[in-house]
Order: structure tokens, then sequence, then C-alpha cells
């Protein structure tokens, strides 16, 4: 005995209706959660800029105390990963003081603007933020150690 199976077409599948309410809610919510997730970008390179910059910092301090002076702006920060050829370095640290061994770009892909002496301190460092230039407001403002709290 078969027993045949019948389906109405009414349960076959979605309509074209359902179709469009689930492509139009799915369309509201990425227009509110987008934006909110790509602003977040930008906010987590300026953070860390940042954090590299107080990573120059205590690096720059852990040379001055052993050489007695902080790099100068020729030497710059490459002073911190290879022994520079003139100053007073004869206490140098073997290995250099940052863990990776390399100076690290930006997350712009800027070099870090280094100035020793600085004008605002000791030593200034900087990112010029997005734009790479001095100046700017919002994502090209610029990133200065005097400015980090």
């Amino acid at each position: 005995m078969r027993r045949l199976v019948s389906t109405s077409s009414s349960q076959a599948g979605f309509t074209l209706i359902e179709m469009i309410v689930v492509i139009f809610i799915l369309g509201l919510l990425a227009t509110y959660v987008a934006p909110k997730i790509i602003g977040k970008t930008d906010d987590a390179k300026i953070v860390k800029a940042k954090a590299d910059i107080r990573g120059f910092e205590t690096a720059l301090d852990m040379y001055k105390l052993d050489n007695g002076s902080y790099p100068t702006t020729e030497q710059g920060l490459v002073a911190l990963v290879e022994k520079p050829g003139t100053g007073n370095v004869s206490k140098w640290r073997e290995g250099g003081y940052l863990k990776k061994r390399k100076i690290s770009k930006d997350p712009w892909g800027n070099e870090y603007v280094y100035v020793s002496p600085g004008s605002n301190g000791d030593v200034d460092l900087s990112s010029y933020g997005a734009d790479g230039i001095p100046g700017g407001e919002g994502n090209d403002k610029d990133i200065n150690n005097w400015d980090i709290e």
C-alpha cells in the first residue's frame, strides 16, 4: 500500500513578501550596527599609537639610565635597537631596549617623529595620525607624548 503525501503549495517555502520583510529587517540592522563597528577601527589605531609612544618613552628612560642622556634627534629611535656610533654609549644594553628589537611604524604606516631635546619635555614623540602630516582633526589629529594622559 502506497501512500501519497501531498503538500499544498502554501506550505512549500517562503513567500515573496516574507523574503522582502527579512531583507528589509537585515538592512535596518546593518544601517545601525555597521557604523558603530567601523568607527571602532579608528579608535583602536589611536589607542595603539598611544601605547607605542608610552612604550618608546619607557625604553628611552632605560636608555637614559644606562647612558646618562637620551639619544639625540639624529640618532633617533633607532638607538633603542642599534648601538649608536657616536656619543657616550659605553653602557648601551646588549640586545637593545625594545623587546621586538625593531622600531615599529605607527598604525597608519608612518614613522614616529622623535626630537631630543624636545620643545615640550626632554623628548618629543609624535604620530601625525591618519594623514601623516602635522596638525589635523579627528583621525588626522596628531598624537603627542605630552598630550597623553
